[in-house]
């Protein structure tokens, strides 16, 4: 099972917004928000929360590809998370998110016995290409037990 299909599976918001995970890889994660009329906002296109939602699920997709081999000591938790909207989005959206630090850093900080906390960049596009927001969400591996 891929890790988008994972995620589609497990996460029920992403199953109610109906998210695409068209890409996840340890170097890039791209999940695509339908235009669906029931989660516009008021000027006609995707609600704002629907498109935390997007940035969110895009940055948990790359998290557990990066890391999904460390799940056995740790557990991926976001610990915050900031959103710019820059443009009108309408239409259907799709959210690409890179990781801000190399994956093999984090773990050393693992495997060091510490916390380690990282960003996660999220660009949301519109078809046309414009940049209608930008999120970045700090994640953390926290160590089991």
């Amino acid at each position: 099972m891929s890790v988008g299909d994972m995620l589609a599976a497990t996460v029920p918001m992403a199953r109610t917004l109906n998210l695409q995970f068209l890409e996840t890889t340890p170097e890039r994660a791209v999940v695509a928000l339908p235009d669906q009329g029931e989660y516009h906002n008021h000027v006609g296109g995707p609600h704002a929360g629907a498109m935390f939602t997007l940035g969110e699920s895009a940055s948990g997709a790359i998290v557990l590809a990066a890391f999904g081999d460390q799940l056995s000591r740790a557990v991926p938790l976001a610990v915050r998370a900031e959103i710019s909207y820059r443009k009108l989005a309408m239409g259907p959206v799709t959210a690409t998110a890179t990781l801000g630090r190399p994956a093999a850093e984090v773990v050393a900080e693992l495997d060091a016995g510490r916390r380690p906390e990282f960003p996660v960049s999220i660009a949301i596009r519109r078809e046309d290409g414009a940049v209608t927001g930008e999120m970045t969400v700090v994640w953390t591996l926290r160590p089991n037990g």
